[in-house]
């Protein structure tokens, strides 16, 4: 990984034959595409501070086994998209590819409360975006000079007013019980332990220059370092999810005010949206979230297929690879890219509904046959 350009240096006195990497046992898309030829085309390039084809690829190269994943980090140093546009756009990622129009929610949308006087009411909701900035070294691209820029203060948040003003919480000065709180709170990451992530670099220098910024109500969140520059959450319990969105994109438009004053802006491109450290998250980099109890849905042959047809996905609501706990799943939308903010919030509140009403069905020994959906 890329401390300097002289790593790069010392490959290239080895043939392109000698320094390509055995995919033979991979299963994922960086395998499927990466030939000798496109290698040795492009592993000469690298960005001001070192980054490589070779860094962009070692998540896959040291995963063979992760056949859902994409392979690629797009990180260390933003021009280093320039070498993944080269490869094809349906193997970096199999989501439909689109120009984007983002879109904010307009003043007079009504998004329908989710909430029930039931059981299957929504029990959280939650709103999350990642932001790169533009000509900024990501975390598993950090080098010492990078950790000291980066991590010394954050002040344009401590910037944001009314409902939003918050403090900033490095993780470094944060004493453990402080951390283990926000942890358990679900309002702080964790140092990376994932294979692909530390393959990527990820946990690079940790804890410096990693913190967190939250409003006082503890509502409307900003994680700083985790994967990219900047993850801006908005949450709160029940179902009222125009009220997380209004304060998501009320908040993000300040943070890009501020940030702009600063003359900073954050990575996008025409073609792909916002350029991010995960493939899968390029587009809007939107996740929309909520908490939803399914018992019986959950447990429903069909549960899977009903989600792939409503371009929704399940998780526990522990994070990533957490199995549900009493049937309470966190369902979110599968896609970033090819729609807009407002559409992928719309998808899920739709989405949402349909499975309350299948659980109901369900709850009844009643049959929902005629409730599953077309595909999306």
């Amino acid at each position: 990984m890329p401390f300097s350009n002289s790593h790069n240096l010392l490959k290239m006195k080895h043939s392109a034959d000698e320094e390509f990497p055995d995919l033979s046992v991979h299963n994922n898309h960086m395998a499927k595409v990466l030939t000798l030829d496109l290698y040795k085309k492009l592993r000469d390039k690298q960005t001001s501070s070192g980054f490589t084809l070779d860094d962009v690829i070692q998540t896959g190269v040291d995963n063979p086994g992760n056949g859902w994943g994409p392979g690629l980090v797009l990180s260390g140093h933003v021009p280093c998209c320039d070498l993944t546009n080269q490869f094809p756009d349906t193997s970096i990622i199999n989501i439909k590819m689109a120009q984007l129009n983002n879109q904010r929610l307009p003043p007079d949308e009504e998004y329908p409360d989710l909430s029930t006087h039931n059981n299957h009411m929504a029990k959280v909701l939650t709103l999350d975006l990642y932001k790169k900035l533009r000509d900024r070294v990501t975390p598993s691209g950090f080098t010492l000079d990078d950790v000291i820029q980066t991590g010394v203060d954050n002040p344009a948040l401590g910037s944001l007013e009314g409902d939003l003003k918050g403090k900033y919480y490095a993780l470094r000065n944060m004493t453990d019980a402080e951390q283990q709180q926000l942890i358990d709170d679900h309002f702080l990451f964790d140092k990376p332990v994932s294979p692909l992530l530390l393959a990527s670099g990820m946990a690079r220098d940790w804890p410096d220059a990693r913190g967190i910024w939250h409003n006082d109500n503890k509502t409307f969140l900003v994680w700083i370092n985790e994967e990219d520059h900047l993850r801006v959450i908005s949450m709160q319990k029940g179902g009222n999810m125009k009220e997380v969105f209004t304060r998501f994109c009320t908040g993000l438009t300040q943070i890009e005010t501020l940030f702009k004053s600063k003359n900073y802006e954050f990575m996008w491109n025409p073609h792909l949206g916002y350029i991010l450290t995960c493939p899968s998250n390029l587009g809007t980099g939107l996740r929309a979230g909520v908490h939803i109890k399914l018992p019986n849905l959950g447990k429903h042959e069909k549960f899977g297929e009903v989600l792939k047809r409503l371009r929704l996905q399940k998780r526990g609501t522990g994070g990533v690879d957490t199995a549900a706990v009493g049937g309470v799943f966190d369902v979110s939308n599968a896609d970033r890219l090819g729609f807009s903010e407002v559409e992928l919030v719309q998808m899920v509140v739709d989405g949402v509904k349909l499975l309350i009403e299948m659980e109901k069905r369900l709850e009844k020994g009643q049959s929902i046959d005629d409730l599953i959906p077309a595909q999306k």
